[in-house]
Order: C-alpha cells, then structure tokens, then sequence
C-alpha cells in the first residue's frame, strides 16, 4: 500500500507540473504576442500634383547671399586704397560747384545708385549747391534710394582729414538717420 501511495503522489507532482507548465507556456505566448503584435496600419498619404516638389532650385534673390554675409567678397591686395572687400561701397564727393554721392556694386565700374545737387529737383529746393545743407539733402534722398533698392548696409570709408569736415559729418548722420547702416557684416565662413 505504501508504494501505491508513492506511486499516486509521483503521478499527482506529475501531473501538476505538467498543468503549471502549460498555464506558463499559455502566459509567455500571450505575452509576446502582444509585443510582436502590429496596430492597425495607417493609409498611406495622397500626394497630389500640386504639392510635388521641383527638383531644380531657382534663387530668384540674387542678393540673399550679400544680406546672409555668405556670399564672397573680391579681396584685392592688402596695399589697394580703398579696400575692395565690400559688397556696396559709398562715394560721397564734392567738386567747387556740386555734391555728389554714389553707390557701387564690387563687380561694376558704373555705380548703382547716386545723387547729386546737378540734378534739377534737388537743385531747386536747395539755396546752394555745395553748402552743408546740401550735403544733408544729398544723403537722405540717397538713403532713401538706398531703402527703395534693397540696399541697407554701404561701406563707407573715407580719408581721415576728410571725414573730420563737417559737411562729411552731416552727409554721414543723413544716411544713418535715413535708415542705412554704414556698415557691412563680417563675412561667415563655411
């Protein structure tokens, strides 16, 4: 009777091992199904003609480059007055009868913009054509010329003795208080 009781007990451990090993194998099975598992799949875009992308650029603003301070200057040689690293260079000069101020381009001879007392709707409203007065008509209508263009930031250098004079002076707060920065920004190397 003893080994009748032995053997019901084996077959008893028997069997509820083999139970708890199918409840886990149950349980491991569920559980990577549900890792594995996949969500439902999401519908795929509708790409119509008016959204595709053309894949040849066109810049339509040449002058993005010069406002980023990307875009190259000519270096020229260390002894050339004046520096021809610009991108616009402001040329303010004064002859025995008339004031002129002109803006050039680093790649062009003839200048961009300019203004002068020689020109008849400034001539008229000014006194005299050489006074400090007409130094400070000439600079604002060029800022403003300046503004109109695209144009903000000028290079403007000039000789010591000569930017001490006081027509200089008031020709250099015109532009300034016309809205265009005297300046350029560092060039950016990448």
């Amino acid at each position: 009777m003893a080994l009748l009781t032995d053997v019901c007990r084996s077959v008893r451990t028997l069997l509820g091992q083999c139970q708890r090993s199918a409840a886990a194998a149950a349980w491991i099975h569920s559980q990577s199904s549900r890792k594995y598992g996949q969500t439902a799949s999401e519908p795929e875009p509708v790409i119509s003609d008016n959204e595709a992308i053309n894949k040849t650029f066109v810049n339509r603003n040449p002058r993005n480059l010069e406002q980023m301070a990307l875009a190259v200057k000519d270096r020229g040689w260390a002894t050339v007055w004046p520096s021809r690293q610009y991108y616009h260079r402001l040329v303010f000069k004064r002859t025995q009868h008339h004031i002129t101020a002109e803006v050039y381009s680093s790649d062009s001879i003839d200048p961009v913009l300019s203004c002068s007392t020689k020109e008849w709707a400034l001539k008229r409203e000014l006194g005299s054509t050489r006074s400090v007065a007409a130094c400070r008509a000439v600079g604002e209508v060029l800022a403003q010329r300046c503004r109109e263009a695209g144009i903000t930031r000028i290079v403007y250098r000039e000789v010591p003795w000569m930017f001490r004079s006081e027509s200089n002076q008031t020709f250099w707060t015109a532009m300034k208080e016309g809205g265009v920065m005297l300046s350029e920004p560092r060039r950016k190397f990448i």
